[in-house]
């Protein structure tokens, strides 16, 4: 689904500055304090990254204890409840840390669980915050989530504008790549459409989806050699897919 993925590469940044210290023990100075609230906080997200979100828990709630108003603590228990399905604690979590520092990689986080709980308007918002900071390394991922939510939001031509803007950041973006072949087909430019198709191929898996839109295309461009190995991985792969029962329609 949408941002699922990213989801773990935002998650393996977000304590990119934290002090790494074995020691997780609040020390009398201030320094001692942030010290040990960091490295709280690197313990519980090391736990979230192995799944374990019940052990995660813990050192982020040693990690507020020391300092209530973490951003980077209340982040990670929001992605710890978004895990768990405590959507209420969750948003709670996303808004207590946005509270303390509007970062754009916690809007983004913020906007993937909206978009989940299909809040899509509050998602796009979220995702235009995010946006607007021109140094977010993961900006191009930002303007891609912008493209899925305008979709589900029947912004077709704002979503073409987002995607081909999070190509302009980075043109390795599948996703991106996949939602613009099957705009262009749509509208019957199947030159573009075959040239964002092929792209695609070249850097993810196929989906039934891409599957489809390849044979279609292969049809379109009378490679037929093409249309029957596609066809072949989709029967194969997705029998029971709508995908698999429009392609026998269509035959």
């Amino acid at each position: 689904m949408i941002l699922r993925s990213a989801l773990l590469l935002l998650l393996a940044g977000l304590m990119a500055g934290c002090v790494s210290s074995g020691n997780v023990n609040p020390m009398r100075t201030e320094q001692g304090r942030s010290e040990a609230r960091d490295a709280y906080i690197q313990l519980g997200i090391g736990y979230l990254q192995q799944g374990e979100t019940g052990r995660a828990k813990t050192p982020l709630r040693k990690a507020l204890e020391i300092d209530s108003r973490s951003a980077d603590a209340h982040a990670a228990l929001a992605l710890v409840f978004q895990s768990e399905m405590e959507n209420d604690l969750a948003d709670r979590h996303y808004r207590d840390a946005l509270s303390s520092r509007n970062d754009a990689r916690i809007l983004n986080n913020y906007g993937s669980f909206l978009y989940e709980q299909k809040r899509y308007a509050e998602a796009l918002e979220r995702f235009t915050q995010a946006s607007t900071d021109h140094l977010y390394p993961e900006r191009s991922r930002v303007f891609q989530n912008m493209g899925m939510t305008a979709l589900q939001l029947g912004q077709k031509e704002q979503a073409e504008t987002y995607f081909t803007r999070a190509l302009r950041l980075d043109s390795r973006q599948p996703l991106a790549l996949l939602e613009l072949a099957m705009m262009a087909y749509e509208d019957k430019q199947y030159v573009p459409a075959k040239r964002y198709y092929d792209s695609f191929s070249q850097l993810s898996e196929q989906n039934a989806r891409s599957l489809l839109l390849g044979i279609r295309l292969a049809n379109i461009h009378q490679d037929r050699d093409t249309a029957a190995s596609l066809a072949l991985q989709l029967k194969r792969l997705y029998p029971g897919t709508p995908e698999y029962r429009h392609f026998l329609s269509e035959q």
